[in-house]
């Protein structure tokens, strides 16, 4: 009887899995989307399970914990594909000597926070993280800082390698670039939301701000 467990395992345990799975994403979902609207505060666990359609009040804490704790993933499963693509991205450059110019770096720090959608399209992760890096700093730096920006801080060493900028204005700078990048990139997932072909959000921008972002770390004329 033993044997016929092992070798023919129970179908509803795969089920059950999976429905766990379906469950839990469908907070996420919900959770963010109504993050990145009104701020982590102003929701509430209710509000969360009503928007994922669960009827159980305790399926919040049932998969997740607590609320900071759902709020701790969602983070972080965002944080870590965004570096997971930085980090690739800047192994597939250093294979090769690179990267060789700051518009190299700039593409690397861009292009991984596009298509953070489910299955596709922008989502509204950097509109999330965003609203929660505002409102409740001390915990999003908490989050990130257990390694999830090693791509980002190897950007920085490279343009700090790259740039010919005095290391004073150039450390003010990659401030204000961090500040701007985030804002920038936050404004262009709102507008794509809500219109998927928008006309100013094309390609063509986003080579317009690598371009913006290298002027500001190149030194100008007489620097």
């Amino acid at each position: 009887m033993n044997e016929t467990v092992a070798l023919f395992p129970m179908p509803g345990i795969n089920r059950q899995s999976m429905k766990a799975d379906i469950a839990r994403d469908a907070i996420k979902r919900a959770a963010q989307s109504l993050f990145a609207a009104r701020g982590v505060d102003a929701v509430s666990v209710r509000e969360i399970l009503t928007a994922a359609g669960h009827r159980n009040g305790a399926s919040l804490h049932y998969y997740f914990g607590s609320k900071d704790d759902l709020v701790e993933q969602l983070v972080i499963d965002g944080a870590r594909l965004i570096d997971e693509r930085r980090n690739a991205r800047l192994d597939a450059l250093e294979a090769d000597g690179g990267p060789h110019a700051l518009r190299d770096v700039m593409e690397v720090l861009i292009l991984p926070s596009t298509d953070l959608g489910e299955g596709g399209g922008e989502g509204d992760y950097l509109r999330f993280i965003s609203t929660f890096s505002l409102q409740n700093r001390v915990a999003f730096d908490a989050i990130v800082a257990d390694g999830w920006n090693r791509g980002y801080q190897r950007c920085l060493d490279h343009i700090r390698r790259l740039s010919a900028l005095p290391q004073e204005m150039l450390e003010r700078r990659l401030v204000f670039l961090s500040l701007g990048l985030r804002a920038i990139m936050t404004a262009r997932e709102a507008a794509l939301a809500a219109h998927p072909n928008h006309a100013f959000w094309g390609a063509a921008t986003l080579e317009d701000l690598v371009e913006t972002l290298v002027g500001m770390v190149t030194p100008e004329p007489g620097v």
